[in-house]
């Protein structure tokens, strides 16, 4: 090969370079180290929509940047530059020649100023419409998410709070207190609900829990609410009317089943109470005496919403001065720790500990007692009913 082939060789190589420089899938350009534009290429004029001699030697990188990318040029970008020689995918927006602006990513590396070279900084430009624009709708589904959850938080709190009454009446002659929390964040509405409410000759006080969560269990809670309260209208017995809860369920086909306990309240001439319950799948009521002694009431009774037929069982006590009666949800016994169940067991030492205060008290220290025992974080809704007839 003579020396004009290597020459000729020499050129076609450079102009191929020449051309990948000009035409590269990015913008390029070259900058002095205090901005000026010194040198681009074709695909950043195209970018832009300047042309060469209005870019080289004419103005500064800075001055493609939009005001805000300015500060962030001179505050992030250059000092980067200056402490590692390079930058990496740095996202400003360039102003083209006819105003408009264009999402880009900058990645630049410092030259260090030889004898033979002064100092340069070569910038690559890439278009970043696409990403810019999937970013935004990234940003929009994110906060469209979060509006979403912030709106099923708010329904969930507002379903629950219609299955829990804001406060319990005031009955005469009786302390009286309920006291509810959510499982974990409180943010799915749970199946737990209490009620309270005057009746012919008394008062009725409901407590369950509905299987599972999510709407389908809330429906079943409301109904299960409101069925118990019209129910006394047609049967007068805590048993009658729990099996009336059932034949509804049933007949709704709602695929939930739920646990109560229905009781009943009435209080005589000599103002003495009695106390008549039925449970239905529920744990049993605990009973504290004034003199200490600790008991359950209710006899066990079947799950309802799942069988035709139900066995229920009415049993009543009467309630002295001093008498302390608690009516919760599993959450409490079942709230599971680092070492076990709450249980049944360490309930009836909590609220022997508590016996003396108010109902509101005793109804708030067992709720402390069961959430702290879990970390503060109960892996099931509680709810509790005390009753407590003053000495």
């Amino acid at each position: 090969m003579t020396a004009h082939d290597d020459a000729q060789v020499t050129g076609d190589a450079l102009g191929v370079l020449e051309d990948l420089y000009e035409d590269a899938p990015c913008g390029y350009l070259s900058t002095r180290g205090d901005g000026m534009i010194i040198k681009v290429n074709r695909t950043m004029l195209a970018l832009t929509g300047y042309r060469r001699q209005e870019l080289v030697g004419r103005i500064r990188i800075h001055d493609l940047l939009a005001v805000g990318d300015r500060i962030l040029y001179e505050t992030h970008f250059a000092p980067l530059l200056a402490l590692q020689a390079g930058v990496k995918e740095i996202a400003v927006d360039l102003r083209r020649a006819d105003g408009s602006r264009v999402p880009v990513l900058l990645n630049a590396v410092m030259k260090e100023q030889t004898p033979a070279r002064p100092e340069e900084i070569w910038i690559g430009v890439v278009a970043a419409s696409d990403r810019r624009g999937y970013e935004r709708e990234l940003l929009q589904a994110r906060q469209r998410a979060e509006e979403s959850q912030r709106r099923a938080v708010e329904l969930a709190r507002t379903l629950q709070e219609s299955f829990i009454p804001p406060e319990l009446p005031r009955v005469p002659g009786m302390d009286v207190a309920g006291m509810y929390r959510p499982a974990g964040q409180g943010d799915e509405v749970g199946g737990d609900f209490y009620d309270m409410y005057e009746i012919v000759d008394g008062w009725a006080l409901t407590l369950g829990d509905v299987c599972g969560k999510g709407v389908q269990a809330a429906v079943v809670t409301s109904l299960a609410r409101y069925t118990l309260r019209a129910a006394p209208l047609r049967e007068s017995r805590p048993s009658a009317i729990l099996a009336t809860l059932n034949e509804v369920l049933v007949n709704e086909r709602t695929d939930r089943f739920l646990t109560a306990v229905y009781a009943q309240v009435h209080r005589d001439a000599r103002d003495r109470f009695r106390l008549t319950l039925a449970l239905g799948g529920h744990p049993p009521a605990f009973h504290l005496s004034k003199e200490g002694r600790v008991s359950m009431i209710g006899h066990p009774g079947t799950v309802l919403g799942i069988l035709d037929s139900v066995e229920l069982h009415d049993v009543t006590v009467d309630l002295a001065p001093g008498d302390v009666v608690v009516f919760y949800t599993d959450g409490v016994v079942e709230g599971r720790g680092r070492t076990g169940f709450f249980g049944e067991e360490r309930m009836r030492q909590v609220l022997s500990a508590s016996r003396d205060a108010d109902a509101a008290d005793i109804a708030g220290h067992l709720m402390d007692e069961v959430v702290a025992f879990q970390s503060g974080m109960p892996s099931d809704d509680i709810a509790i009913v005390v009753l407590k007839i003053p000495d």
